[in-house]
């Protein structure tokens, strides 16, 4: 019953769709074919609702898609016209499809939008790029792609538009107002049995796998990068309040001093879930770090006065000011998302490295942290480019009948993994061969009689873009055959051979499409999930160490920068091979492994390596051999991240359980200091014991 209303919606979206391009789609279709005798202009304004409604998965509401649509005609005007120009010579069109297949697809680094509109647009250069070479046509394609695209984007508006959902800012207001009340409830000492699942099923909500595409902060720009901070710090918030419920204590109430910094991270957490809901940023931004170093100036005060509270108070004050240290990154990102360019210098720099930064100089990093070999998103488009333009040049040289359904069956066939693409260009190409001897069937029945297949026309459509996505590419490709006959025969006499070009043609794409899934990256994400999540702790270990020697240095010091660098490059294309993962089928008799577990890992690295150096400064009072048992774990504890790496890429055999958990040797003297690195370690430890476990 839960997969049935799990897919409910998805069901009736399919519907509404279905109906809002074949309105679109007929709109301009039958009155430019009809009215005005215009066979180019019709064929454009036919299937420019189809290319960007139902060829592209634009996500969002219904103003978010006609947003969208309006905004990649210019780019469809501009690919219609190259792909006119380019048509007088087989070579240059296929020089012209990688060119165009690498870049659109590749345009996904700005985004699930930009992601989504791909395909269309890519059906506008397919459609303009085959002879016959007729640049004296162009005007009239251009005005039926503007017709089509202006049509649908009416219909998105218009037309049993899509609701829209809670946006990324709204919920993350949520899960911050439910942080503050559970920093409230630890002051009191008053939290609710059930507080420590309320937390994780609040942090678990702000999961990017779990919110739909268009409210995901997955762009290049400012606002984007600092909600996807937030989030990241939010739920690392949340966490942590989660093992303070937990905590097995005497007295559930902490110390005065815990509890007024408890109190103070409500009230952050009060007024940056209030910036998110209004989009203004507080006016007291520094209010929490003053809290924070006196809070801990305080602790070694104590401490080097003789008179430090017990292990298990220094253990649980540590626990707070880590809390207190996400709670201010979290308000930091929230302003500068909602308060844009943040000229006045922010710290960590290393963490908030894009808050200064000119909106060409964020657009360079995403592009060039993404050329490269281990990206998913590059190989994608490489994948995508070389079939497409391998299919034109078969297409071309073997002079097939409506080449372009060769690329367009590359196109909507193509997968990320050679095995999901071997499934689907099974089931396409069975429904092929029924849909096209039902349309040979039809071709040969009715004959030239066009008010004929203007009748079957419109229901086909219907039919087409409703079965389609409710029951697989089989339905798609059968009826979306009918479809294409229907249209054709509309704009010039045709016979019962037209079905058999299009099961050619579809046949030669599926090929295509086959061989170069089978020869670039076959795998999909399977394959590179492994290696950047291998590549994101590798690129961690080193901080483990020099944290350590930044916190245990007699003169202020901090993790070199370079190190920082790399592991944040690691971890976006770590969370970007874990986004396509989870958008491939999985194999349901495999244990799946929790990578998730590794990128919280890393953000735990990285937070600790920030913050812990800029606060302890109270080294000078730790024994030699206590800073060589700090020294000796770090070092144990970055071999155990390598370890964990080797297994993450399959390359350990031997079992293991991950490092055993962390304690300050017995003997030692309970210093701050050495309790936030034990406490900080202690959970790196038990963040690998987690991910050996899986």
């Amino acid at each position: 019953m839960a997969a049935d209303r799990r897919t409910a919606p998805a069901r009736a979206e399919a519907v509404r769709r279905a109906v809002r391009v074949t309105l679109a789609a007929s709109a301009g279709f039958y009155p430019l074919v009809y009215g005005l005798h215009q066979p180019q202009m019709s064929l454009y304004a036919l299937f420019a609702p189809v290319a960007l409604g139902i060829l592209s998965p634009i996500p969002g509401s219904g103003r978010q898609r006609a947003t969208v649509v309006l905004g990649s005609l210019p780019a469809g005007l501009c690919l219609v016209a190259l792909g006119t120009a380019l048509a007088a010579s087989t070579a240059a069109a296929v020089a012209g499809m990688v060119v165009v297949g690498f870049v659109l697809v590749f345009a996904a680094v700005a985004g699930p939008r930009a992601a989504g509109a791909a395909p269309g647009l890519q059906l506008f250069y397919i459609l303009a790029c085959f002879p016959p070479y007729a640049p004296e046509t162009l005007w009239q394609r251009l005005v039926g792609l503007a017709t089509g695209t202006l049509l649908l984007a009416l219909c998105e508006l218009l037309v049993l538009p899509v609701t829209g959902s809670p946006s990324y800012r709204s919920r993350l207001a949520l899960a911050v107002q439910e942080a503050a009340r559970a920093a409230a409830d630890a002051a009191d000492g008053t939290a609710p049995p059930d507080a420590a699942a309320r937390l994780r099923a609040s942090s678990n909500g702000l999961r990017l796998s779990r919110l739909p595409p268009a409210e995901r902060p997955a762009g290049p720009w400012r606002s984007a990068r600092a909600l996807s901070q937030a989030g990241a710090a939010a739920r690392r918030l949340l966490e942590q309040l989660a093992r303070l419920a937990e905590a097995p204590q005497r007295d559930p109430r902490p110390d005065p001093s815990s509890a007024v910094l408890l109190r103070l991270v409500a009230s952050v957490c009060d007024t940056t879930a209030a910036s998110l809901r209004s989009g203004r940023a507080d006016d007291e931004p520094a209010a929490l770090p003053r809290a924070i170093q006196d809070f801990q100036d305080a602790r070694v005060g104590r401490t080097a006065a003789g008179t430090a509270p017990r292990a298990s108070v220094l253990r649980c004050q540590s626990a707070v000011l880590a809390l207190a240290a996400s709670a201010y990154i979290l308000r930091t990102a929230v302003a500068v998302g909602t308060d844009g360019r943040r000229t006045a210098p922010i710290e960590p720099r290393e963490l908030f490295w894009y808050a200064d930064a000119s909106t060409a100089a964020l657009w360079a990093r995403r592009l060039a942290g993404n050329a490269t070999l281990r990206s998913v998103l590059f190989q994608n488009a490489v994948r995508t480019a070389i079939g497409l333009g391998a299919a034109r040049l078969v297409a071309g040289s073997l002079e097939l009948t409506h080449g372009f359904w060769v690329l367009l069956a590359v196109l909507t066939l193509g997968r990320t993994t050679a095995g999901e693409t071997w499934t689907t260009v099974r089931s396409a190409l069975a429904g092929t061969l029924v849909g096209a001897l039902a349309a040979g069937l039809l071709l040969y029945a009715v004959g030239r009689d066009p008010e004929a297949y203007a009748a079957v026309l419109a229901p086909a459509m219907l039919a087409a873009f409703t079965l389609g996505p409710l029951f697989g590419v089989a339905w798609a490709q059968g009826l979306f055959t009918l479809v294409v006959a229907s249209a054709f025969s509309q704009l010039a006499p045709a016979s019962w051979q037209l079905a058999e070009a299009r099961i050619v043609d579809v046949l030669t794409g599926s090929a295509v499409g086959l061989l170069c899934g089978l020869a670039a990256w076959p795998a999909g994400a399977r394959r590179e999930v492994r290696r950047s999540m291998a590549g994101l702790l590798r690129a961690t270990a080193p901080l483990t160490p020099a944290t350590v020697s930044a916190v245990l240095s007699e003169r202020p010091a901090t993790v070199p920068a370079e190190a920082t660098w790399h592991a944040l490059h690691s971890l976006r294309l770590a969370e970007a091979a874990y986004a396509q993962y989870r958008s491939e089928p999985q194999d349901d008799n495999r244990v799946p492994t929790d990578w998730h577990a590794v990128l919280l890992t890393a953000q735990h690295v990285l937070i600790g390596a920030q913050w812990l150096p800029r606060l302890d400064r109270s080294a000078t009072g730790i024994p030699p051999a206590a800073a060589d048992w700090a020294r000796t774990t770090a070092a144990r504890l970055a071999d155990a991240t390598d370890r964990t790496a080797d297994r993450c890429n399959g390359r350990a055999t031997v079992p293991w359980d991950g490092p055993p958990p962390v304690r300050i040797p017995a003997g030692d003297p309970a210093r701050p200091t050495l309790v936030d690195l034990e406490q900080w370690l202690n959970g790196l430890a038990e963040d690998l014991r987690r991910i050996a476990s899986s």
